[in-house]
């Protein structure tokens, strides 16, 4: 785990769970793993990060409750600093990240927690710095089979600039539906 709990990618989908509504470590590593496949989402590390949340207070833990047979189990929520670093990571993860990156996809699963114009705004930014990075590309001078990455590359960004394009047109469109608060203050 990084010195900075903070950059861990589960971070980011952590407590886009709990804005939706409290829970205990073992509750979120069954949704993660049943919302994001693709991460390996473990109940310890779920726990340890919940752990480095609270000491920063951006998750707040309750006494622990039981249900049935089961042992007690804390419950974390979010907090007033919880949401707002939510909400920086997901505009974070919009604007910031690198093409075809696991964090922009765990942003863009939580991109419906901001306001429409924010989101249209944010992906916007996005497409015109992957536009000038793809246009800095270093031109084909080798043989080809020397500058496949650079082919690769260049796929990814005109795939992602493809994809963001027609998401902010439906955006815009209002195709998409988007909810008015759907992450509570």
């Amino acid at each position: 785990m990084p010195l900075d709990a903070s950059r861990n990618s589960l971070v980011l989908p952590i407590l886009g769970l709990l804005a939706e509504r409290p829970a205990h470590a073992y509750d979120l590593a069954t949704r993660l793993r049943e919302r994001h496949a693709h991460l390996t989402a473990t109940r310890s590390t779920v726990t340890t990060l919940l752990k480095s949340l609270h000491r920063a207070g951006l998750v707040e833990a309750r006494e622990p409750g039981q249900v049935g047979n089961r042992p007690p189990r804390t419950e974390y929520e979010l907090t007033e600093a919880g949401l707002a670093g939510f909400r920086a990571k997901v505009e974070s993860g919009l604007r910031d990240t690198p093409v075809a990156s696991v964090d922009f996809a765990l942003a863009v699963a939580h991109l419906g927690s901001l306001p429409v114009d924010r989101v249209g705004a944010l992906l916007s930014a996005r497409a015109e710095r992957l536009a000038a990075e793809q246009a800095a590309l270093p031109p084909g001078t080798m043989t080809e089979v020397h500058t496949l990455a650079h082919g690769y590359r260049r796929g990814l960004v005109a795939a992602e600039l493809a994809w963001i394009a027609a998401l902010v047109e439906r955006i815009r469109s209002a195709e998409l539906a988007w909810a008015t608060d759907p992450v509570p203050a």
